[in-house]
């Protein structure tokens, strides 16, 4: 079920000059133009009141006219303003300005009636949009604010609290279809604690973010028991516990999800009812929710609505329906079992995916000391890698820095007018400074952070770079400038830079070394012509190169990267890849998401299908000989794996679909709008290329061709995952394989893991030359260790391992 959203602030069926004449300009400009036609002698039909007020009837020179009454020349009691596009107001005025009750028809017959004050629609009204949207409820300042009621043509109605024409605080949403959500929004989405209650008597209560369940909750099926757990962004994410249907829930459970509703992690239902009984007592206001994924029109949400229910559930009911599915299979096996005796399962989940289930003693005790780090564990949120920057962390006057240069460079070259970079663009001149006193100065802000000195390299370049990448400017200074601190990551390379990483994952910044920094202006030119010239490089996207140097400190130098996993999906497990062996391996005991492994660790080949492998092969060696050509070396082949279930976990509907050879499913654009939730396999499918393109989640910053799949008829095709999204398949990005373990020597076990997995990847570290240094580590390793097996050789020689190495870790399908 997709979250309602919040509809555009003004009013609906108002155009935005009428708009403007209706409550600003107009009550102001009155009482002139009042005065003008009297000194003209236009009142004809002037008759007297009491002492000061007069009744007249004036058409102004501007078409508008006025029938009411004028205390001297200023409109004051009741009167009626008729605009000259057909506008009407008919109400009370005090001192020029609609004051009191009132009612505005507009020519699209829209309409408004309730009260107004200085001027503005300000407390108790209803609105009435042309496309029969009704509104009614607390107003302020021309904004939905306060409590209201709105309904829509295809039955659904809003109740709840709005500030500032946005959803914000509790609120209920009942749809059309008899699905109801009450609990907290943000931003017109659910956001926080509530609970979803669909038609069919399932519900979930528990947190959410931004319209999706995240976070703890408890989900009940109306005929099949409950599941315990955490979500991560609408999917079973981690640990959680399934009660079967007639199973009692252990004492020590039951205490803990009371405690934990005490303490505000799960919503309380008598506080939720009673907010829906102050909902329903007070004078409503809600305001603009909808659940539609088309807003432009009326007739479309009225034509589209059972449709777009339907799709709207998809996303949740989809794993509900395999739930149920591997219930009844469970089910089918022990029909003649009481449900009482159906064991307690504990399960865990990636993304929506149950990759192991444990059965649980019923005499399991929920007091005991294990029971209780299990649940505290459950209850603790997936944390992002990295360390948050806060004031008094050793990289926070830094961090300041190094935002308020970003900010002043991107604010000052993205109001010059885009032209083609020239030669002059280029070097090390190429560049500006500016100091940034602790007080501020006339061209900088005044900041927390000690003096410094900003440097800016090549910015006309590296705006260009933004500009092929599709980086609006807003965006990229909003993610790495915003009020949200960065991130600081531990270097996972021997080279001891420091890593940062913007709050939404889009950008890395990554300190250099000088001779880096002299390396990447001298490739410059190069670089920007290869990345122009072949759109699915996979080389490392640079957007910026920066100095700050703190008035008593030493100099930073930082560039700023695009970050290749940033994805919905989760990075199970990140590899470096050389094709060099010598010290090759991780030294860490405990391997997390976090950990980078290397060649030696890798136990899995990934089978693509073949134009992609193809496809992919060559865009590496392409890379690799203009790195060849630019004196490079020591460059790595970074892969970010995303699994799926694996094979021997997957549910018998998995084996029912017919597959490729690359066990990839291929359905037509209709097959994947089919309401049945079993048509789909728990691994990975293709479907035909969207026509809605807002129905694709594309990475950032991507650029480049989609790729088409020979399953397809060599279309192209987009990777649906079942429950998660629907995403765009490129090069490098979103890249559906299958991953086999390889057999070890000794190893004597038929049977090897099979995995469906999601592949990121690009090429890094591209800015080590092969300098006189290098050239004498080569020299001192050879002599003790195979000169083939160390990093550290010629750039061809490097080149050619590289590629063959590659060539293993993505063998042709046999």
């Amino acid at each position: 079920m997709t979250p309602p959203v919040a509809l555009r602030n003004e009013l609906q069926g108002v155009s935005s000059s009428a708009r403007a004449d209706l409550f600003r300009g107009a009550s102001c400009n009155i009482e002139s133009e009042v005065l003008a036609t009297l000194a003209n002698g236009q009142d004809p039909h002037a008759s007297g009141t009491s002492t000061g007020f007069r009744v007249r009837h004036i058409r102004l020179p501007s078409g508008d006219t006025y029938s009411g009454t004028l205390l001297g020349s200023t409109p004051e009691g009741s009167g009626r303003y008729t605009w000259s596009d057909g506008t009407i107001y008919d109400g009370e005025w005090r001192t020029g300005m609609r004051h009191g009750q009132g009612k505005t028809l507009w020519p699209s017959g829209a309409s408004y009636e309730g009260e107004y004050a200085g001027g503005y629609i300000y407390g108790e009204g209803t609105y009435t949009g042309q496309d029969n949207i009704v509104y009614k409820g607390r107003w302020k300042l021309n904004r939905k604010h306060g409590l209201g009621c709105q309904t829509y043509p295809n039955g659904d109605m809003f109740q709840g609290s709005w500030i500032q024409g946005e959803i914000q605080g509790h609120g209920k949403y009942t749809w059309g279809n008899g699905n109801t959500y009450t609990g907290n929004m943000k931003n017109g989405k659910m956001s926080g604690k509530g609970t979803f209650t669909w038609k069919n008597g399932d519900s979930y209560e528990g947190n959410w973010l931004d319209g999706m369940m995240h976070g703890y909750g408890i989900y009940t099926w109306s005929d099949c028991g409950y599941y315990v757990g955490t979500w991560t962004r609408g999917l079973k994410d981690g640990k959680g516990t399934l009660y079967p249907s007639g199973c009692r829930v252990p004492a020590g459970d039951e205490l803990y999800i009371k405690n934990l509703r005490n303490r505000g992690v799960l919503p309380d239902p008598r506080r939720q009812n009673h907010g829906s009984r102050i909902l329903h007592s007070s004078s409503v206001d809600m305001g603009n929710m909808k659940v539609g994924i088309n807003r432009d029109s009326a007739s479309s949400r009225r034509n589209s609505s059972d449709s777009r229910n339907v799709s709207l559930e998809r996303r949740w009911s989809l794993e509900v329906a395999i739930e149920k599915f591997i219930g009844n299979e469970n089910s089918e096996t022990s029909e003649n079992v009481d449900d009482s005796e159906l064991p307690i399962l504990e399960r865990e989940y990636m993304q929506g995916v149950l990759i192991s289930e444990v059965v649980l003693d019923r005499s399991f005790s929920g007091s005991s000391k294990k029971a209780k780090r299990r649940q505290k564990k459950t209850v603790r949120e997936t944390k992002k890698p990295g360390e948050a920057i806060i004031k008094g962390h050793r990289s926070y006057d830094l961090m300041l820095s190094l935002q308020l240069g970003i900010r002043y460079t991107v604010g000052k070259i993205t109001p010059i007018q885009k032209r083609e970079v020239r030669a002059s663009d280029f070097g090390p001149r190429a560049s500006f400074w500016m100091n940034f006193p602790k007080e501020g100065s006339r061209l900088t802000p005044s900041h927390p952070a000690e003096d410094f000195k900003w440097k800016d390299y090549c910015p006309m370049v590296f705006r260009n770079l933004r500009e092929m990448f599709k980086i609006d400017a807003a965006d990229y200074m909003i993610s790495i400038c915003g009020n949200s601190a960065l991130r600081e990551l531990s270097s996972p390379g021997k080279s001891g830079s420091v890593f940062f990483l913007s709050q939404d994952d889009r950008f890395m910044i990554k300190t250099l070394r000088k001779s880096e920094v002299q390396v990447l202006l001298r490739m410059l030119p190069n670089y920007y012509n290869h990345v122009h010239t072949y759109e699915n490089t996979l080389i490392t996207k640079f957007f910026g190169l920066h100095r700050v140097k703190p008035s008593s400190g030493q100099k930073f130098r930082f560039v700023v990267m695009g970050n290749m996993f940033c994805t919905e999906l989760r990075i199970h497990r990140r590899f470096d890849l050389k094709g060099s062996s010598l010290g090759r391996s991780t030294d860490k005991i405990e391997i997390d998401e976090n950990t980078t492994l290397k060649d030696l660790d890798l136990n899995y080949s990934f089978y693509l299908e073949p134009s992609w492998r193809e496809a992919l092969l060559k865009q590496i060696k392409t890379d690799s000989e203009f790195l060849k050509s630019q004196r490079i070396m020591d460059y790595s082949l970074l892969l970010g794996v995303h699994y799926r279930a694996p094979q021997h976990l997957r549910t018998r509907a998995s084996y029912r679909r017919t597959m490729t050879a690359e066990r990839l499913t291929v359905l037509s654009e209709e097959d994947a709008q089919e309401d049945d939730a079993f048509n789909y396999p728990e691994g990975l499918v293709l479907v035909q290329r969207a026509n809605d393109e807002n129905s694709v989640v594309v990475g950032p910053h991507i650029r480049g061709s989609r790729l088409r799949s020979s399953a397809a008829g060599f279309g192209e095709v987009d990777l649906l995952l079942p429950g998660t999204a629907r995403v765009q398949i490129q090069l490098g990005v979103n890249m559906p394989a299958r991953a086999e373990q390889i057999p070890k020597e000794e190893d004597s076990k038929s049977f090897y893991e099979v995995y469906d997995v999601v592949l990121y990847l690009g090429i890094i570290d591209i800015l080590q030359e092969y300098n006189i240094t290098k050239k004498i580590e080569h020299a001192v390793k050879s002599m003790q260790y195979d000169s083939v097996s160390i990093s550290a050789v010629d750039p061809e020689f490097y080149s050619e391992r590289f590629l063959k190495f590659i060539q293993t870790v993505f063998p042709e399908n046999s």
